[in-house]
């Protein structure tokens, strides 16, 4: 979750009230934050805010903390509202980025009055947006430029690297787009986003001036944000334009909240056209009966009304539904739930009186919970150990890396990432990303995981069904199909089950090593040597024997 850093004196002066050390304790709550940590420098308390919802970015700054503590008090209600007047510049945009990083969206924010406080925090906003949001700049890279030094219009185009030069950020002299990715210190740390391609992304004005090569670095000349600054140009770019204009959204009103004017800017592409930014509310409906029955807290209509509008909602009552508007820098609202947790937070956590509940029956242990331990203390009896990893994953890696054709698996509709945008439906992909992590480190690696898988089951209600199973992976020099055939013979001999192996051809195996697991004529699994591309495809330098089975077959003798 994001950290960082904001000021008790700014935040006061944003919110325009003073408050104690404790009351703040209480306030940062407000906008889903705690406070990790309190110092002293030079006479004033500064604070460390740790943010609980990476679905916020709006919230990672004093302005966005300032702004919901504001609306929770209620000192301001409903949609706040930002004025953006249309501005004559525009934005030419390359179609030759299309497969490089093809989208940017563009602002201008006039009339600020920056001073040293308020410089970290557009600086540190600018990061933690491109590091979470933007996934370490892949998906959101943003700069932001002193407007009244560049030449518009600006042209986001695509240029051969060997035709890149200039002075990049808090360097003296000029650099080759090469040099730069080797010897910046930037460069080194994001120029795998870009290096190997036949362009490289650049911003540039009217007068040849170059303000960024986008998402590694700005230019020193035109790409650095001092106190003296006072019309701001910012930049974002990266692969999905709704992304990238919802951070876009963030950082012009957390500047605006520093008085700042909003200017957009017209973004021409070849077959359309976009003006940014764009703050239109959006919308979402819900029931005031659900609200209040998951809430346990009693409420009246007006009551929940006026809660949601110390949470930026503009709210209208109809027939038992409130039709809500919510701010277009915030993109968390996609469940009934996520507007009753804008009702408890505005409530306050604190204010909820805990009831012990009257429960019929008495808990117990899930028995299938049991089975799957005792298989985990047989495997760590074999000699390994346990990893628990990520049920979240992406079709690249559970097809692509695997070296087997695609095929049908539970995807998100609108993932933050596309790292994380499938439900995984087997095992094995997640233990060889933990080698591949782990290749710094002693060999031989045996390790196992115990987790739930997700197929799709067209006769459930859900059309998916969750399954539990068991993933081994042994890595070493001179590991062998034996080797993990001894695992897996340990396994059944414990388990009280006779089992035949089928040789089968599966690409994620070595041909002539692979076999598919059979009980009492059913398929439950598969092992095997892993194959040479699917090793180098996760950057396993070693070999890896590995198997996988369903567990539920198991459980108390049961084969079905």
């Amino acid at each position: 979750m994001p950290k960082f850093d904001v000021a008790k004196h700014d935040l006061e002066r944003l919110v325009g009230k003073e408050f104690t050390v404790e009351e703040w304790e209480d306030l940062f709550l407000y906008a889903k934050c705690e406070l990790d940590d309190l110092w002293e420098h030079e006479g004033k308390i500064y604070f460390k805010a740790d943010a609980k919802d990476t679905n916020r970015p709006d919230l990672w700054s004093a302005e966005g903390i300032a702004r919901q503590v504001r609306w929770a008090l209620g000192m301001r209600k409903g949609l706040p509202g930002y004025e953006i007047e249309k501005s004559d510049v525009v934005v030419y945009v390359d179609e030759k980025l299309k497969d490089i990083r093809p989208y940017g969206v563009y602002a201008i924010v006039e009339n600020l009055r920056l001073d040293e406080e308020a410089l970290k925090q557009i600086i540190q906003l600018q990061e933690k947006v491109a590091l979470t949001l933007g996934r370490r700049r892949k998906e959101v890279a943003i700069g932001t430029f002193d407007f009244d030094k560049l030449e518009p219009p600006f042209y986001y185009k695509a240029v051969e690297p060997e035709k890149i030069k200039f002075i990049p950020l808090n360097s003296e002299g000029e650099m080759t787009a090469e040099e730069i990715l080797e010897k910046h210190e930037k460069g080194k740390e994001y120029g795998h986003l870009i290096k190997g391609k036949p362009y490289y992304p650049l911003l540039v004005d009217s007068g040849g001036n170059v303000l960024s090569m986008p998402p590694v670095i700005n230019s020193e000349t035109h790409g650095k944000v001092t106190e003296n600054t006072r019309n701001i140009f910012i930049d974002i770019t990266g692969w999905h334009l709704e992304k990238i204009m919802l951070a876009l959204n963030v950082i012009v009103t957390a500047l605006a909240e520093r008085g700042g004017k909003i200017k957009s800017v017209k973004v021409v592409y070849k077959d359309f056209e976009v003006e940014s930014p764009d703050l239109t509310p959006k919308e979402f409906e819900v029931e005031l009966d659900y609200i209040k029955k998951l809430t346990g807290v009693e409420l009246s209509d007006e009551e929940v009304k006026d809660l949601l509008e110390r949470m930026f909602y503009e709210v209208e009552l109809v027939d038992g539904k409130a039709k809500l508007k919510y701010p277009a820098f915030r993109d968390d609202i996609m469940h009934p739930r996520d507007v009753m947790e804008d009702v408890l937070i505005a409530y306050g956590y604190n204010n909820i009186e805990p009831e012990e509940p009257k429960l019929a029956v008495q808990g117990r242990g899930d028995d299938f919970i049991d089975f799957e331990n005792a298989v985990r203390d047989l495997m760590v009896g074999f000699g390994l150990q346990e990893v628990m990893t990520f049920n979240l994953t992406n079709r690249e890696a559970q097809f692509g890396k695997m070296n087997i054709p695609e095929e049908d698996i539970v995807e998100i509709e609108n993932p933050i990432s596309q790292k994380w945008s499938a439900l995984r439906r087997w095992l094995l992909p997640s233990l060889m990303e933990f080698l591949g992590q782990n290749t710094h480190e002693e060999y031989p690696q045996k390790i196992f995981e115990v987790g739930k898988v997700t197929l799709i089951d067209e006769s459930k209600e859900t059309k998916t069904v969750s399954e539990s199973k068991l993933g081994v992976a042994i890595a070493h020099p001179k590991v062998t199909f034996t080797e993990a055939k001894e695992v897996l013979d340990s396994l059944m001999h414990h388990l009280g089950v006779k089992y035949e192996l089928r040789e089968i051809e599966y690409g994620s195996f070595i041909p002539g090593r692979a076999g598919e697991i059979i009980v009492e004529g059913k398929s439950i699994g598969i092992i095997g040597e892993v194959h040479p591309q699917v090793l180098e495809n996760w950057g396993i330098e070693m070999p890896v024997a590995a198997f996988e089975v369903f567990l539920r077959p198991f459980y108390r003798g049961s084969f079905l």
